[in-house]
């Protein structure tokens, strides 16, 4: 939570990025010099990066399946064609041999 505490009193979850930040903003020059404290703290507080992450997994994810469901039609498809052929209606492939 934002205010420092956590659900049961205690610290927080997000207090030591908040200690760490505040200390480098104390102790620098420029406020630039605590971007990456002020990035961790931030993730840690909206989770902006982890949300973004698992949707490009699921995106991801999905298209595989999607490519996967295409395989299998054109494997389905061609094997249809191949059981269907003229290869036997020709005498090309000899079934019986006497």
């Amino acid at each position: 939570m934002a205010s420092g505490f956590g659900l049961d009193g205690g610290r927080g979850r997000c207090f030591h990025f908040w200690q760490e930040f505040n200390k480098c903003y104390a102790s620098a020059d420029l406020p630039q010099q605590c971007l990456a404290q002020r990035d961790d703290y931030m993730e840690c507080l909206h989770h902006t990066k982890e949300f973004a992450r698992i949707t490009r997994i699921k995106t991801e994810e999905l298209k595989q399946a999607e490519q996967r469901q295409r395989d299998q039609l054109k494997a389905k498809k061609d094997a249809s064609t191949a059981a269907n052929s003229n290869l036997p209606k020709l005498n090309i492939v000899d079934e019986k041999k006497e």
